[in-house]
């Protein structure tokens, strides 16, 4: 049966707007997106088959263009739709966390800095730069690959943190693995940064290690 027959409070979109987009399910959420169905399948069909073959939103959003458009009743179309509304979500992030706001929250800040790099299929060690109020300057991605001292330069996040004109810093980067937990290199560099750091008068406020489903800091944990 099409949406469009069912009574008016089941269907997602009107179901969004009269209870708010947190009360419609992962595959009502997806099948605003998805728009409309095939022969025999509406678009929330559709869009639950995709997620039982993908496992879950994340992995379905995660997927690359070949490996979604495979699935029947899916196309580049709703595949560019999804992955402009990801983006606009990184966007979002990005901007309540970059917007001269001083950073208050720490839950926020970890948001932001998963959105930015918990599906990232490599290693990428990233900074925020923060004025001496803690406003954020910028965010940025600074290398790629296994974190160690012959990857991570202080001289380079040194001469980051003197272009941003940066008061205070905070590290973060990605295990790929899913575990949180710091390694001894994970420890090391960042004492390395913060003795470089410390020369021009710029803190570490600290060192977030994000995971799959959980993110370490170095300063929770007496690390630093």
């Amino acid at each position: 049966m099409s949406i469009q027959n069912w009574p008016a409070n089941e269907r997602p979109r009107e179901k969004l707007l009269s209870k708010g987009a947190e009360t419609l399910s992962d595959a009502e959420l997806l099948a605003i997106f998805i728009h409309t169905g095939t022969a025999g399948k509406n678009a929330l069909d559709l869009a639950r088959e995709a997620l039982i073959k993908a496992g879950d939103i994340r992995r379905l959003l995660n997927q690359s263009q070949l490996e979604f458009c495979q699935q029947p009743g899916l196309g580049r179309a709703r595949f560019a739709t999804l992955q402009a509304a990801l983006e606009v979500s990184r966007r979002y992030l990005e901007q309540a966390t970059i917007r001269d706001a001083v950073i208050e929250s720490p839950q926020q800040t970890r948001l932001f800095l998963r959105a930015q790099l918990r599906d990232c299929k490599n290693e990428q060690f990233a900074c925020l730069f923060l004025d001496n109020r803690h406003r954020t300057i910028a965010f940025e991605q600074l290398f790629t690959g296994s974190i160690s001292s012959a990857s991570v330069y202080p001289r380079v996040v040194v001469q980051r943190a003197l272009f941003h004109n940066a008061a205070a810093v905070i590290f973060a980067h990605n295990h790929p693995s899913g575990i949180a937990e710091p390694s001894q290199a994970d420890i090391e560099i960042t004492a390395a940064l913060k003795r470089s750091l410390n020369l021009i008068d710029v803190r570490v406020l600290d060192h977030l290690i994000v995971a799959d489903n959980s993110i370490a800091s170095l300063m929770e944990l007496g690390q630093m």
